[in-house]
């Protein structure tokens, strides 16, 4: 999608602080960071949010789900919460999916 910010950062055509990269999904630290560690994980296909994952695309989100469990494991975070938003009512700025990973502060329940 040649106006979504993400695509745009997956491209190369907007610099971001790289934390992975594989050919399914992409990791970069959030440019405004919310904890001690925070960065986000995203599809390097467009899928707009949790609400367009269906079968054909499901198993990039497990695949993300596997990295963020290994990269977590590499940084050392014993606890860590992950986000995603849906919908411009629950904050989704950015309408491509991602999700934050957050560590090194206590979290606060419920969020918000």
């Amino acid at each position: 999608m040649s106006d979504c910010l993400f695509c745009k950062i997956i491209a190369g055509e907007i610099p971001s602080r790289k934390v992975y990269e594989d050919d399914l999904c992409y990791a970069f630290h959030d440019i405004d960071p919310q904890a001690p560690t925070h960065f986000l994980v995203i599809p390097k296909e467009h899928i707009q949010s949790v609400s367009q994952v269906d079968e054909n695309n499901q198993a990039v989100v497990g695949h993300i789900f596997t990295v963020i469990a290994r990269l977590a494991g590499e940084m050392g975070m014993e606890s860590y919460r992950v986000v995603s938003n849906i919908g411009d009512q629950a904050g989704q700025s950015v309408h491509h999916l991602h999700f934050h990973v957050l560590s090194g502060r206590d979290m606060t329940w419920p969020p918000g």
